[in-house]
């Protein structure tokens, strides 16, 4: 199995297996499918995490108003009153007023805490340090976690409106977000390899060559963004070992300027007994006193 290492620009994102045979298009849609399904688990944990600390999202009516414009205009959070976590719920105004504040207890919060770190676990960019590549399935086995949490602190499920209940259900609306500049449209999707694209009607074989234990870097693009930057010739930890190395040979040459011309004579190679003694066997001779 060829091993792709891949970035999108110069940051890493994960390792991915596949075959040498394997068609570009194929590869393109299945590291898109991945690389978006870690920036969901990502939107979804963050969003369990302010869950946790303020309760479920108020509905659209709702969303953005005073607590005065709401009660003037006699608006009333059905949903709020129907979700209602496990074992109670402690009220923890939302400053922001996206949530409608009510906080499950701590047994209910930790389960999120604990679900949510396993979930970021399995989608780690240290997963590259570890060497575990990342599948569609560890993605969706993550998303699973989180799901299973939910129904645990709410049985009820979420309000419909709810972005961790609409990430679930794949109805997210990301227009006009932050998140919707990264996720890629399959269809604009595209790889580049050594300052290349590779085409989708293409192999990958056709630009890695046949080894099947190939490892190399490729950068996951949108289609219009141009070719990225290639990678530096040099490593990053190489780059560093060699500067330690000019580094410390500087200091070296520092204290040799500094040394008088006869602090040779110290050296064993400057004694000029050191080939009679050798003859008599008294050389490298260590004592101590009994």
């Amino acid at each position: 199995m060829v091993r792709l290492h891949i970035k999108r620009g110069d940051e890493s994102q994960f390792l991915f297996d596949t075959s040498v045979t394997a068609s570009v298009e194929n590869v393109v849609t299945e590291v898109t499918i991945i690389y978006n399904g870690r920036l969901k688990v990502g939107r979804i944990c963050n969003e369990m995490e302010e869950l946790s600390k303020h309760g479920t999202l108020f509905p659209k009516d709702i969303l953005g108003l005073t607590e005065e414009q709401v009660e003037e205009l006699k608006l009333v959070d059905d949903w709020g009153e129907k979700c209602v976590p496990s074992g109670g719920y402690i009220y923890n105004k939302d400053p922001i007023g996206r949530r409608n504040g009510k906080q499950p207890n701590a047994k209910m919060q930790e389960v999120i805490a604990k679900t949510v770190a396993e979930a970021r676990a399995i989608t780690s960019k240290k997963q590259i340090d570890a060497g575990v590549c990342l599948t569609q399935k560890m993605v969706q086995a993550a998303i699973d976690i989180l799901r299973g949490a939910i129904m645990i602190v709410y049985p009820m499920n979420l309000p419909p409106h709810d972005t961790i209940q609409q990430e679930f259900d794949n109805t997210e609306d990301l227009a006009g977000t932050q998140a919707s500049l990264q996720v890629l449209d399959l269809a604009l999707a595209q790889l580049w390899f050594s300052g290349k694209e590779l085409p989708r009607g293409k192999k990958l074989c056709d630009f890695l060559g046949n080894n099947e234990k190939t490892k190399v870097v490729v950068k996951l693009q949108k289609k219009g963004e141009g070719a990225p930057a290639r990678e530096p010739v040099i490593g990053e930890e190489d780059r560093k070992q060699m500067m330690l190395h000019a580094y410390r040979r500087q200091e070296e040459l520092k204290k040799l300027e500094m040394d008088e011309d006869d602090r040779y004579l110290n050296a064993s190679w400057a004694d000029t007994q050191s080939l009679r003694r050798s003859f008599q066997g008294l050389a490298n001779i260590s004592w101590k006193p009994k």
